[in-house]
C-alpha cells in the first residue's frame, strides 16, 4: 500500500485531476451516502425526519386516537 501511495503522490496531475482524486478519497473514507447527505443538507438523524411513533402512541400504549 505504501508503494501505491508513493506512486500516486509522485504522479504529475492538473488541479482538476487532483481535486477529483481528493474528492474520491474523502468520499471513500466517509462513505458516499454520508457525503451526499452533507452536500444536500438532509440528514437521517434530524428531528424533522423522525416520527414520534413508538409503543406509547399505539392503541396498546394507551394513546388511542
Amino acid at each position: 500500500m505504501n508503494k501505491h501511495l508513493h506512486t500516486l503522490m509522485r504522479k504529475e496531475m492538473t488541479r482538476k485531476e487532483f481535486l477529483a482524486t481528493m474528492g474520491f478519497g474523502v468520499a471513500s473514507l466517509f462513505g458516499f451516502s454520508t457525503v451526499v447527505e452533507l452536500l444536500s443538507g438532509k440528514s437521517r438523524f434530524s428531528a424533522s425526519s423522525t416520527n414520534s411513533r413508538g409503543y406509547g402512541n399505539s392503541a396498546y400504549g394507551g394513546n388511542k386516537e
